[in-house]
């Protein structure tokens, strides 16, 4: 983005429609991304490959963010925003479209999905900086809420409509009308989006730079991660088998997680920029108290009911946060900080599954809830005895010299 004086300068009206074309961005990247998963079984029969071979290419997907993310960042830094935004998501709707245009193979569809999850990789790293550089600094964390919303949208919305639109009218049609809605970004961001050097806004650098306390939270993201996903990857086998709810229920007790995840996102989005250590540090408390409540009440589906809405309520809120935390203490370019955040997070989602797998024969499904709530207990000392940037007070008691404390902003 530009300086910060240029952004603001720009109508108010023609930030606004940039940050929804970005919104709209997030929702199109991760239904597209999830949405397999609601059509394996059209896919799998149409092609004529596996189940399991179907589900390689949302496993795929989510390795190739992981891996490309931080190397990427680093490659395309310097190209300015508008031009980078634009390529990424004409590749999004290309990849989309492609399954449309005729008879596709799975490997042009394995590498259509692989090429989406490029563009996406890049996409998160930088969506972030160029949104915030519109706004004055005190607004940071509000419009990080925003363009969350826009992501977690999918889980409620875009996954659910695509695979019903996917029963009904064939697995392409979804992906066609996904495509569709990339384009509609792609003309918001080429015609909206001023043409600048990225590094001159003062979004492209940390307010507080601290290497320390950058790789605290992106351990916090590992660690958090991983544990949210030891449990929850095997959450319709435990709600069946362990809590009892009868099949037919679990797709709407996930709709209910989801819900609860918007409402999460939602509530803490605006309290980003006044509190910008505590929320990240409390939905990390309550998610180790969802998981070990989902371990200690399996056995009441009142319990479950509730301790997995507190889960669906502060999943999200934990990456947002951690995202918001990684553009104040980022100690280099932002997008390169955002990027390392992002590999976390997908590194500490195919751990988590991988992980509970291999504990199911050891501690049953239950158990993994329990391991899940280890892991994000550790994910909480790790960031509460992380030094607070800017702020020098006593020790926290067991966390040797670290800092305490709330910084003020």
């Amino acid at each position: 983005m530009g300086t910060a004086a240029e952004t603001v300068r720009l109508g108010a009206g023609r930030r606004a429609a940039v940050v929804g074309a970005l919104m709209l961005a997030a929702f199109t990247f991760n239904t597209v991304e999830n949405l397999p998963v609601g059509l394996l079984k059209l896919i799998s029969a149409d092609l004529g490959v596996s189940v399991a071979a179907a589900g390689l290419l949302v496993t795929g997907y989510g390795l190739t963010v992981a891996v490309v993310s931080l190397p990427l960042a680093h490659v395309t830094r310097a190209v300015p925003r508008r031009y980078l935004l634009s390529a990424l998501l004409g590749l999004l709707v290309v990849a989309s479209w492609l399954p449309s245009l005729g008879v596709v193979s799975y490997g042009s569809l394995l590498g259509a999905r692989v090429s989406t999850a490029v563009a996406q990789a890049v996409f998160w790293a930088v969506m972030g900086p160029v949104a915030v550089g519109l706004f004055p600094p005190d607004r940071r964390g509000r419009v990080i809420g925003l363009l969350s919303v826009g992501g977690s949208l999918a889980t409620v919305l875009g996954v659910p409509a695509g695979t019903w639109l996917g029963g009904h009218d064939g697995w392409r049609t979804p992906f066609l009308v996904l495509g569709a809605l990339g384009l509609v970004s792609l003309l918001l961001i080429a015609v909206l989006l001023p043409t600048s050097r990225p590094e001159q806004g003062y979004a492209a650098y940390g307010e507080t730079p601290d290497a320390r306390r950058f790789a605290a939270v992106i351990a916090t993201t590992a660690l958090s991660v991983t544990g949210v996903f030891a449990g929850f990857t095997y959450v319709a086998v435990f709600l069946e088998e362990v809590s009892g709810f009868a099949e037919g229920s679990v797709s709407t007790l996930l709709l209910v997680f989801g819900a609860a995840g918007i409402a999460g996102v939602s509530a803490t989005g605006p309290l980003l920029d006044r509190f910008p250590r505590a929320t990240l540090s409390v939905p990390v408390a309550l998610q180790a108290v969802a998981l070990l409540g989902l371990y200690a009440g399996a056995g009441s589906k009142v319990v479950v009911i509730v301790m997995l809405m507190l889960l669906g309520a502060v999943v999200g809120p934990v990456f947002m946060a951690s995202q918001s935390q990684v553009l104040r203490v980022a100690p280099g370019r932002t997008e390169v900080a955002l990027a390392a955040n992002s590999a976390a997070f997908n590194v500490g989602v195919a751990a988590g599954s991988l992980l509970g797998g291999a504990l199911l024969p050891v501690v049953d499904v239950r158990g993994t809830f329990l391991v899940g709530g280890l892991l994000t207990v550790g994910a909480l000392a790790v960031f509460t005895c992380s030094p607070t940037p800017g702020l020098l007070t006593k020790p926290v008691p067991g966390c040797g010299d670290a800092a305490e404390g709330e910084r003020s902003t």
